[in-house]
């Protein structure tokens, strides 16, 4: 199993960004229905992260019950949430893959 590092968004604040979202899917590999994206912004400057991250993982390795717990720890230290989605018509009208940028651009807009 994969556990999560911050070196890519710790690059990328040292090249100047101010704040760096992360952004996932959910929903892509169903044959029907939405697709939805969240992007999450993370403290990044906060040495205990990574600690108290400790249980996260790519959501298809975590039980649904497992994911549910997360949710209220995640919430309460990101500096901002975002969710977007997709529908069913804009996956048939769109394709998967542009159906998907879509929601990932409604997420990161809410930021």
């Amino acid at each position: 199993m994969t556990v999560p590092d911050l070196r890519e968004e710790l690059s990328l604040v040292a090249t100047g960004y101010v704040r760096v979202a992360g952004v996932d899917e959910a929903g892509r590999g169903a044959w029907a229905g939405p697709v939805c994206a969240a992007a999450v912004v993370l403290p990044l400057n906060r040495p205990d992260l990574l600690h108290l991250l400790d249980e996260v993982r790519d959501s298809k390795q975590l039980t649904p019950h497992q994911r549910e717990a997360l949710l209220p720890l995640i919430r309460s230290l990101a500096e901002g949430v975002g969710v977007g989605w997709a529908s069913p018509a804009e996956v048939d009208e769109l394709g998967i893959v542009e159906a998907t940028r879509r929601a990932m651009m409604r997420a990161v807009a809410q930021l």
